[in-house]
């Protein structure tokens, strides 16, 4: 293995990780901005111009504030189940491609961190393991309701994976492929997935509220029934972990909603502005489109919260098992038909 290449990949994965840190951390302040905005208040604007050091100022009061480990919590799973919750938010954006390759001093270099044939596979295996850190941190926390929330949450996340694993499953039969590299090459231009599959976007959409707990599908952290949920009894960087793992998770669905459905880093124009701008310019620019479809998707998500009101509990089991699951099943047959009938014409 070439020492340019692990260079290549050291610095990718450094660069993603600060990325995911920095959207997570000024996403709570667009957050609180968009609902003052919403709320006609002004929000956050103490700390540096426009509130910009806001952030700052909440990670050093979490980072500073006493930790409160309960007397009768078991000690090692409690200081685990935070630490898997970020581990497997943190590590989704593996498989994602952020931009086309580049070329810098003759070499070509890759926007992926690593392209498998089951990325979508990846991406929904990091999505179940995420669940386990919510689990382990409201049983260990020994509070019935930070125990009641980390149920919810295993059921709330098991649920809703079936009709999002079968919305992917009329696209693969859409791309013939589980490659977000493959998937995204395949929408060039305006050939995106959303025009094929707008059914199997609105399905994904919905459940990635659910698997991310946003509003209207927050029901594990409920404050006006549970308190705080499954996080009741953390304080401190523990808690922050709990809550940066959120925001990391909406980070990265929004990317592979943008990267699935919406083209990733393609756009109209894009053969003429890369031979216009050239083969390192011209690919930055399909990253900052990436970006700002990211950026639309989480301010969809935010919006969202500060709008919808919160459902029942037995609301969201009949959504989606009720709903949600007989809709993903026609879709596929759907996009079964549709295809065959394509194929023959």
């Amino acid at each position: 293995m070439e020492l340019a290449f692990v260079i290549e990949k050291f610095v990718l994965i450094t660069v993603i990780f600060s990325l995911s840190l920095v959207v997570a951390m000024y996403s709570t302040l667009a957050e609180r901005k968009i609902a003052a905005f919403l709320q006609d208040r002004i929000g956050p604007n103490r700390a540096g111009p426009g509130g910009m050091f806001q952030p700052l100022a909440d990670g050093a009061k979490m980072f500073f504030k006493e930790e409160i480990i309960p007397a009768d919590s078991s000690k090692f799973l409690f200081i685990a189940g935070p630490s898997l919750a970020i581990l497997t938010a943190c590590i989704g954006s593996a498989v994602i491609p952020w931009g086309q390759n580049i070329l810098i001093a003759g070499r070509t270099v890759s926007l992926q961190v690593t392209d498998i044939n089951v990325g979508i596979l990846y991406i929904f295996g990091v999505v179940s393991l995420g669940v386990y850190g919510v689990m382990i941190g409201g049983w260990a926390s020994n509070n019935k309701f930070s125990l009641m929330g980390a149920i919810r949450a295993a059921s709330q996340n098991i649920s809703y994976e079936i009709p999002m694993g079968l919305s992917i499953i009329a696209l693969l039969l859409v791309t013939g492929t589980l490659s977000l590299k493959e998937i995204t090459e395949q929408q060039h231009g305006w050939h995106w997935n959303i025009l094929y599959q707008p059914l199997g976007f609105i399905l994904f959409l919905v459940c990635s509220f659910a698997e991310t707990n946003r509003t209207p599908f927050d029901l594990p952290e409920c404050e006006t029934e549970l308190v705080g949920g499954y996080h009741t009894e953390y304080s401190s960087m523990k808690l922050g972990f709990f809550l940066f793992a959120e925001y990391i998770n909406m980070f990265i669905s929004s990317a592979v909603m943008a990267t699935l459905y919406f083209g990733g880093y393609n756009y109209p124009g894009m053969d003429w502005v890369n031979n216009a701008m050239g083969p390192l310019w011209g690919p930055l620019i399909g990253m900052v489109v990436l970006f700002a479809k990211i950026f639309a998707f989480i301010f969809f998500f935010m919006w969202v919260r500060w709008t919808v009101p919160r459902f029942r509990y037995d609301q969201l089991m009949n959504l989606g098992w009720k709903v949600l699951i007989p809709l993903a099943i026609a879709n596929i047959v759907i996009t079964g038909v549709w295809i065959t009938i394509y194929d023959k014409l």
